[in-house]
């Protein structure tokens, strides 16, 4: 690796931490600064997720002085600067673009209770567009319309409302803009369109935030403005240099992977899971979920995503494992990297241990919970352990086979990232369930070189993606699989696997009217 440009910047903030890292054209991290949180969000209220706006900002900040501290020369060879984000994490600025209240994030499950409901003709529309029950559910926990029920006040002296990606991106350049790859989240946008809705969208309901409060956006590879005398001061970067829009995690994280076209698609073993494609015709892979703006112009990103994804090993570990979690310490290691080594001591199919990974519903299924079945006396905490794997594993392959059945295509290759990746047993046991390669390209950082990526070709130092693919995105490992495992898999998914949602949902709704009956009563004696 060489440390002589051109060099591009790239931050990556994320659920757990904030990366600053120097990218070259050859795709390698020269050097990277990562600060992990000790608190990653408060909770005022169980389901609810805040953090303040600025603490992404000044670590950052931090970040960014510390590699320079270690690169001074190489940042005089940066020429250009990048920003990628979590999704879904919102903020409300005034005029002069100073946060209201903390930044409400994608974790957030706060509900809105209205006075009022959907107006007899909208409701027609969205019934008529088999939308209603979704529709009601967005709406009800949409955080613009939480804070115009309950926090009027901050409504009303919001300037903008923005993603977290925008505020960063405007304490950057003094400018606060944003960029089409980065409005996903409960919001009027039009992602076939790549514009806000018109008022006339029946969508727009859900969520009517009046233009005026929302903020102008660039396509992936603008220039969104350039390092301000104030923030070179904060961060070190050279002042006037130029901030490339690149686009959130997952979408920079795809590109990454070198996912541009049908054949392929992206796993993300992060805190949330997901399989993603990367489309030039606007698919939804559930319907009414919009395909979110690809980071490539003119292109989407049908996704399936498993909200609480390999956040449910760290779970598994902290409740189930403390043993585990203290030999690691010891040792030096994380406690999933023990946990990883029995994985195959563990048959396929955990003797008769199946997981259903829905600890957070989604819109498409609000009253689904977890669930695990088929247990015996032969199970043990392994058998748990691979058994999340597999059930994670089994609910993106019926996302991705939704996804091909729709756009009639075959998905040849898998490609990994996020933090599952980094394990050689569950990338062989994923290669199995879904009987394609899995592939692992040269860093995890996938985000961050994703962003680099769109910078560079910003820039110019590339004429268009495949290019810089092509120089920057190298296959490190290929996991094939074992056909026989495959059928083995098959035969669980078809036959159990699929009926157990439809099986258990009558009981998931009554146990949760149940549960509500229950609260109404406690609440009537206090």
């Amino acid at each position: 690796m060489r440390m002589n440009g051109p060099l591009i910047l790239t931050f990556d903030v994320g659920t757990q931490n904030t990366r600053a890292m120097l990218v070259n054209k050859s795709g390698d991290i020269l050097d990277m600064e990562k600060i992990t949180y000790e608190i990653p969000y408060y909770s005022k209220q169980i389901g609810w997720a805040e953090q303040s706006a600025d603490f992404y900002w000044e670590l950052m900040c931090k970040c960014s002085l510390a590699l320079k501290e270690r690169n001074e020369q190489a940042f005089e060879e940066i020429i250009g600067v990048t920003l990628t984000t979590i999704r879904d994490s919102v903020v409300c600025v005034d005029k002069k673009g100073r946060p209201l209240r903390d930044a409400i994030l994608w974790l957030d499950k706060r509900e809105t209770v209205f006075e009022d409901d959907f107006s007899f003709s909208q409701k027609a529309l969205f019934k008529a567009a088999g939308m209603l029950q979704t529709a009601e559910l967005i709406r009800k926990t949409s955080v613009c319309n939480w804070i115009i029920v309950n926090e009027p006040e901050i409504w009303k002296k919001t300037h903008t409302f923005t993603m977290i990606s925008g505020y960063l991106s405007g304490k950057l350049t003094g400018v606060l803009m944003d960029c089409s790859a980065n409005m996903i989240g409960h919001i009027p946008f039009d992602s076939k369109r790549r514009k806000w809705m018109r008022s006339s969208d029946i969508r727009r309901k859900v969520f009517d935030i009046p233009n005026s409060k929302l903020c102008e956006f660039v396509e992936p590879g603008e220039i969104l403005g350039n390092i301000t005398k104030e923030a070179c001061r904060e961060t070190g970067i050279p002042e006037e240099l130029p901030l490339y829009a690149s686009g959130s995690d997952k979408g920079c994280e795809t590109l990454g992977l070198s996912v541009t076209d049908l054949s392929k698609a992206a796993l993300s073993f992060g805190t949330t899971a997901t399989v993603q494609l990367t489309s030039k015709d606007y698919m939804e892979a559930i319907p009414f979920i919009p395909a979110y703006p690809a980071v490539m112009r003119d292109h989407y990103n049908p996704e399936v995503e498993i909200y609480r994804g390999y956040w449910l090993l760290n779970w598994f570990m902290n409740e189930f494992a403390g043993e585990k979690v203290q030999q690691a310490e010891k040792l030096g290691v994380s406690p999933e990297e023990l946990m990883n080594k029995q994985l195959k001591n563990i048959p396929p199919g955990c003797d008769g241990l199946i997981f259903q990974p829905y600890f957070t519903p989604g819109v498409s299924m609000p009253e689904a919970r977890g669930a695990m079945i088929g247990f015996s006396d032969n199970h043990t905490k392994a058998h748990i352990y691979r058994a999340i794997i597999e059930g994670i594993n089994f609910a993106l392959m019926e996302g991705l086979r939704g996804m091909e059945k729709q756009a009639k295509i075959r998905v040849r290759e898998l490609y990994a990232a996020g933090g599952g990746s980094k394990s050689d047993e569950i990338l062989q046991i994923t290669a199995d369930m879904f009987g394609i390669p899995v592939k692992r390209i040269q860093t995890y950082e996938v985000a961050g070189l994703g962003s680099a990526m769109v910078g560079f070709v910003g820039a110019g130092q590339f004429e268009d993606y495949e290019s810089a693919i092509a120089s920057m995105v190298h296959v490190k490992d290929t996991f094939e699989p074992d056909m026989s495992v495959n059928e083995f898999y098959n035969n669980i998914y078809n036959n159990v696997y699929e009926k157990v949602f439809t099986r258990l949902m009558p009981l998931y709704k009554r146990h949760k009217d149940i549960t509500e009956e229950n609260k109404k009563v406690i609440q009537g004696k206090e």
